[in-house]
């Protein structure tokens, strides 16, 4: 008995050689002495380690030898170890047999602790199955169990699995509320957590935290092959695979997907194994192996995997398969497997159904019936909207789009073929930065959220106090990183808004009477080296080549690098001189790619620019040769329309806000100078310029305007920030406004950039203020000299006040001070207006 107990928590700990040297220990005392039920009840125990091992037809005969000779309540707890490890093998019909007959005895014996486990084994084979209501109700039932022994750490896997289920069924902020309640326990208890891990990679990469879910796979992966948990690192791996595949490693993806399979097929899991072929599959399309062999895998795949419980790879494997033999022009045989998979389109999970509006609208193009295939494809992309407003956070909302991605490009790939500039205007504003259309929604535990922020600016004054005056700050940043961990995990946890109904991008009539005398121009990229613009001008849009998006991304580099030499001024006259005529050099060749194929049409009339990609860091009034045009930058149009509206529908007045963080050269002189421009003003400067303050200050403003240094987090955008005297003020410590202002001036480096996701979805400073309600955000893209934005911005506020549009007044401005000194040249040159303008 000692001997199996040292097993049973060698087998926790997840020592499962030890576990095994202790039950077989146990086993060859039992048999010595002939204690046939005690050597009996170790196989029981052995069974399932081994399984765990990835042994399964070693722990189904050791559990048949044992089955000999137990009877009662534990014959009854070795039917239910008996029946996981079939549900491990995908005898699933089997394995809730045996549930079911183990139950009846277990509950007969008044056995809460067995049944507690019995019910979280089964909620997980009703998971699979798609009983999604069975198995939350078995769960519930086990978690009361549990608790009713004071069994926390059982109660905890439970919570872990209610977050498995509730990602089945699509349920983000929920799966991933559930994962954080129970990894509170996990960690209290030291309870080795890989195999908890594969479960939120799959979760974070159902949202497309790529980065995050990859990592998770990874670190399961080492530690599940260090303890030497064969099954479990099988799954591992298989999920390493899947997160490679989509962080576009596909020699990774294809060598983890070829491992778990060949481990699947020695255990003798065969529905696992089928699963890892699938991954395999999908490594060698993406990689771009579309040949005949690749049909024939996809075909074989697309028959097996409906079989042995795959549903959702198994329209994939369809899809693929269709696709192939497009590519080879084996279109009968295309339209059969794309038919097949569009069966699905009208139930189950949210990605099944998108996966089958999109070989939906394959089949309906490779028949010729385009105006079908877009019917399909806006059929695909109003699901997903609706999937999307049920996140509440920012990064879930951004990451989710690149799910759309296949829908979207199909969309504006028929359109570019029809030539249109109408429906291409259409199609790249369908699903263009919608993340940005709803705003954030708080977690529930706003309370907490705040309080982690203040700690997190508290640890990152003290991560600089200490580098300045050189101790050691490992310590300082750990605690950082953890501390953002928290915040983003906590975010992740608001569930959004529910159903919304999913507006259709704006017609060009309706940004026709918006734009009046400026011209919009709607950048969008068709193929890997091919830009156009589609312009809108007098109520006509046109469509126009223009240069390579390769090119211009090279050219915009140079320029951002020649601009920082000159705001930084650390070189000589020379120097300063040869930085100024590259930045004059590569602002003439982005202009002569970008808007010169455009000339005729937008003359010398102020612009709306809808950037794509890159171009989003582009700063637009350098590129310009007409001096002093208005220029306005939006996420999209359908964005720049709703700003312009909010704009004219707010009522005229309100407070100002003016302030400056710390150790920014002129920054409270240039705040004071303003405050006297506007009487009443609210003034923070020095210690009041604290970051709640701040924030506080801007609910409702009618203008602010904050001078500080700002951080562009390319790592992680939503902690972005604007230094203020007791830390950062982040894009989370934004998003808790009720009422955004109406006009933001960011007088900070980096303030205007944002991360640009799939689908154009932006993540950054100014991107938050937009989904809150602001309509203008006048920011820099690009580094600004400390002491020269001070000429650029006094001009600025005295136009904005004598009653130009900010955009307008920003470009007046720019204009008075091109001939200064480089540094103000540099700064003017660096901002740009977004939003409404």
């Amino acid at each position: 008995m000692a001997e199996r107990a040292l097993g049973l928590a060698a087998t926790r700990l997840g020592d499962y050689d030890a576990a095994v040297g202790h039950l077989r220990s146990s086993i060859r005392i039992a048999e010595r002495a002939g204690l046939d039920v005690r050597g009996a009840e170790a196989r029981m125990s052995l069974s399932l380690v081994l399984a765990y091992r990835g042994d399964m037809r070693q722990g189904l005969r050791e559990a048949d030898r044992a089955a000999e000779i137990l009877h009662g309540e534990e014959r009854a707890r070795l039917e239910m170890q008996r029946a996981l490890i079939l549900q491990r093998l995908g005898r699933l019909d089997e394995a809730l047999e045996g549930y079911k007959r183990a139950l009846a005895v277990i509950r007969a014996r008044g056995d809460t602790l067995w049944e507690a486990r019995l019910l979280n084994n089964r909620a997980l084979l009703h998971a699979y199955r798609g009983a999604l209501s069975a198995a939350t109700a078995d769960l519930r039932r086990a978690e009361q169990l549990h608790l009713s022994l004071g069994q926390e750490l059982g109660a905890a896997e439970v919570r872990h699995n209610l977050g498995f289920v509730a990602a089945r069924g699509g349920d983000v902020p929920a799966a991933l509320a559930w994962f954080d309640s129970a990894d509170e326990d996990f960690r209290a208890h030291e309870v080795p957590r890989a195999i908890y891990l594969v479960d939120r990679c799959q979760v974070l990469l159902s949202v497309r935290l790529v980065a995050e879910g990859r990592q998770a796979a990874e670190r399961a992966v080492a530690e599940l092959e260090r303890v030497g948990m064969a099954a479990d690192l099988a799954e591992a791996r298989l999920m390493l695979s899947e997160a490679a595949l989509l962080d576009g490693d596909f020699e990774s993806a294809l060598r983890e997907a070829e491992r778990a399979r060949a481990a699947f097929t020695r255990q003798q899991r065969r529905s696992w194994a089928a699963l890892a072929a699938y991954a395999s599959l999908r490594a060698a399309w993406a990689a771009g192996d579309h040949g005949t062999t690749t049909l024939a895998r996809a075909r074989r795949l697309a028959r097996t995997l409906p079989l042995v419980g795959w549903p959702l790879p198994a329209l994939d494997a369809r899809v693929i398969a269709g696709r192939v033999a497009l590519a080879l022009d084996r279109t009968d045989e295309a339209r059969r497997e794309l038919a097949r998979a569009g069966k699905a389109r009208r139930r189950g999970p949210v990605e099944m159904r998108v996966r089958a509006w999109h070989a939906e609208a394959l089949l309906r193009v490779a028949s010729d019936n385009r105006r079908a295939a877009y019917s399909a494809l806006r059929a695909g992309l109003s699901l997903l909207e609706r999937h999307r407003a049920a996140l509440g956070a920012t990064e879930l909302r951004a990451r989710v789009s690149s799910h759309a991605g296949e829908l979207a490009s199909l969309g504006l790939q028929l359109a570019l073929e029809r030539g249109d500039p109408t429906h291409v205007l259409a199609w790249s504003e369908r699903w263009r930065a919608g993340g940005l259309w709803l705003p954030p929604v708080r977690p529930p535990d706003d309370a907490a959220l705040a309080a982690d922020l203040a700690e997190l600016r508290r640890v990152v004054v003290a991560v600089e106090e200490a580098a300045l005056a050189g101790r050691a700050t490992i310590e300082a940043v750990r605690r950082q990183v953890a501390l953002e961990a928290k915040i983003r995990g906590r975010s992740w946890r608001a569930s959004g808004v529910g159903e919304v109904s999913v507006a259709s991008p704006p017609s060009t009539s309706e940004l026709a009477q918006a734009l009046g005398e400026r011209v919009l121009v709607d950048f969008v990229q068709s193929g890997d080296d091919e830009l156009q613009a589609v312009t809108l001008s007098d109520g006509k849009a046109r469509l126009h080549r223009v240069g390579s998006p390769r090119e211009a991304e090279a050219e915009l580099g140079a320029l951002r690098f020649a601009l920082r030499r000159l705001a930084l001024r650390r070189g000589s006259p020379a120097s300063e001189d040869a930085a100024a005529a590259g930045a004059a050099h590569a602002a003439r060749r982005l202009e002569e790619l970008l808007l010169e194929p455009i000339r005729a049409e937008i003359g010398e009339r102020s612009l709306v620019i809808v950037p794509t990609g890159s171009l989003h860091a582009v700063p637009w009034p350098l590129l310009s040769s007409e001096s002093g045009r208005a220029i306005t930058v939006a996420p999209s149009a359908a964005l720049w329309l709703r700003a312009s509206e909010r704009a004219r529908a707010r009522p005229a007045g309100g407070h100002v806000v003016l302030a400056a963080g710390p150790g920014l050269a002129g920054a409270e002189a240039e705040v004071s100078r303003l405050s006297e421009q506007y009487a009443g003003s609210t003034l923070l400067v020095g210690a009041a310029a604290r970051a709640d303050g701040v924030r506080a200050a801007l609910d409702g403003a009618a203008l602010a305007h904050i001078a500080a240094h700002g951080h562009f987090r390319a790592d992680n955008p939503l902690f972005s920030s604007l230094r203020m005297w007791d830390g950062p003020l982040t894009v989370y410590d934004l998003e808790s406004l009720r009422h955004a202002p109406r006009t933001l001036v960011l007088s900070a480096c980096d303030s205007g950039l944002s991360d640009v996701r799939p689908g154009d979805e932006l993540m950054g400073l100014a991107a938050a203020l937009f989904a809150l309600g602001t309509s203008t955000v006048i920011a820099s893209v690009v580094l600004v000299p400390d002491d020269a934005t001070t000429p650029l911005m006094s001009a600025f506020h005295h136009h904005l006040a004598a009653g130009q549009e900010p955009s307008t007044a920003l470009a007046t401005a720019q204009a008075e001070v091109a001939d200064a000194r480089y540094g103000t040249l540099a700064a003017a040159a660096s901002f740009v207006s977004m939003g409404a303008g």
